[in-house]
């Protein structure tokens, strides 16, 4: 194949090979994830509320026009002539015309004022909600790539310890063969043979199910994901105090923010209801032109007109409507105030569960560790003892078992801290790209798989 030809190819055989680190995915999922591409037209919808309040601030410039065709029947009851020619009748036919030019600058409609600043707490929460939309993406792509990766190492502990499962069970036939060993150790080991390929089985299926739901974020084939490194090490929460993340979650989170701009913006919304039992005056300037039948023998007038006034408009009663309103919206005021309590309460609970969360993972990693080298050290003990005849084969199963189990969970205590890592950043609503390139630097990309 000819250089050009390979440079034709490659394109097409890129994708196959292509792999991912968790800032990669998360690239894709800003392009390709539907829900956050809701959240940012949602977001976008949300800015032209300023607008549309700064609206009932200017003025207002409108044309209107007329054309109509006319036919009349004039005469008189008494039955005389109605012109000289001595007609009693006459029949006109004729077309009207006209256009008006209305210029409208209100002066004061304390309703517009109040809706206008209001308006800015309603672009103010739909700027947070965007941001809790981006926190909300970064924790999914992480908690999706996670599974992928725990999913996989799973299903590599279930097949080493099949593996290794099925070579205790030929030695353990051979050696009942010569006699050395019972039928029970050929027995033992099948079963937890049997057992390993009904786990391979599960193992795969939970893995593909994995791979389905983070191609559901990223719009695409899951390529293979880097792994966390052999040698990484996370770091502490910094403050390393729990008191200090708590204050911070109580005021910095997202859904805090949230519900304090709908705070604000139900309070506005009291007096904007109550304006209205406030008068409105506006400034109206009309220009125009009429053209219009006169009476009989005069024949069609044309009318050129322009004014200039203050409307004043001042409501007395509309049937209890704006009264009702006042306390609709009074009631609303006070849910919201709720709402934002209860939104402190629930922010300081997760930064308590969370930095509990990396505090306790970490020495859980460190505690797993240590048993992981203590359980391949048990298994060659009885490795070694069962070839001496002082340990059975039940015993070097069950410590191979334990080697892969605590594997298993050694790599699940990892992806759950780091995941309470985000989670404590995304509870005092710091989460972002940056934590997501710290901790992309804990995977191995050359180890994807």
């Amino acid at each position: 194949m000819t250089k050009f030809a390979w440079l034709l190819a490659a394109p097409l055989l890129a994708p196959s090979a292509w792999s991912a680190d968790l800032m990669q995915t998360y690239r894709e999922a800003q392009d390709n994830d539907a829900v956050f591409a809701a959240a940012r037209a949602t977001a976008d919808a949300g800015r032209e509320k300023e607008p549309q309040a700064l609206a009932g601030l200017l003025p207002t410039l409108g044309v209107t026009g007329y054309t109509q065709w006319n036919e009349n029947e004039i005469s008189r009851s008494d039955g005389q002539p109605i012109l000289p020619t001595g007609e009693v009748v006459t029949k006109p036919q004729f077309n009207s015309n006209g256009y008006t030019i209305t210029l409208s600058q209100p002066l004061f409609r304390w309703q517009s004022w109040v809706a206008y600043g209001q308006s800015k707490w309603q672009v103010a929460q739909a700027e947070a909600n965007l941001v809790q939309a981006r926190q909300d993406l970064i924790l999914r792509v992480a908690q999706a790539y996670f599974d992928v990766l725990y999913a996989m190492e799973s299903l590599k502990a279930v097949r080493a310890n099949k593996s290794a499962i099925e070579q205790q069970l030929e030695s353990a036939k051979k050696n009942f063969e010569v006699g050395t060993a019972t039928i029970t150790d050929s027995q033992e080991a099948q079963a937890r043979f049997d057992l390993a390929v009904a786990q391979e089985i599960s193992a795969e299926s939970d893995l593909e199910i994995r791979q389905r739901a983070l191609e559901a974020i990223i719009g695409k084939e899951t390529p293979p994901l880097a792994p966390v490194r052999k040698d990484a090490r996370m770091s502490p929460p910094q403050p390393a105090n729990m008191k200090e993340w708590v204050t911070a979650a109580e005021s910095g989170s997202i859904t805090v923010q949230v519900q304090q701009a709908l705070l604000e913006i139900a309070t506005r919304e009291v007096d904007r209801q109550r304006a209205g039992h406030y008068p409105t005056v506006d400034l109206v300037a009309n220009k125009g032109n009429a053209a219009t039948f006169g009476s009989v023998g005069i024949g069609m007038l044309e009318t050129d007109f322009q004014n200039v006034g203050i409307q004043l408009n001042l409501p007395i009663f509309q049937g209890g409507q704006v009264l009702s309103r006042q306390r609709e919206a009074s009631a609303n005021r006070s849910a919201a105030e709720s709402n934002l309590e209860a939104a402190r309460r629930n922010a300081a609970l997760s930064a308590r569960q969370y930095y509990l969360g990396v505090v306790n993972g970490m020495a859980q990693v460190r505690a797993l560790h240590a048993a992981l080298t203590s359980s391949q050290l048990a298994l060659e003990s009885n490795k070694l003892g069962y070839e001496v005849g002082v340990r059975i084969n039940i015993d070097v199963l069950n410590a191979e078992n334990q080697v892969y189990v605590t594997r298993r969970d050694l790599a699940k205590a990892v992806l759950d801290t780091v995941m309470s890592q985000f989670k404590l950043k995304a509870a005092v609503g710091t989460l972002g790209e940056d934590d997501v390139i710290a901790v992309n630097t804990l995977l191995d990309p050359a180890a994807a798989q």
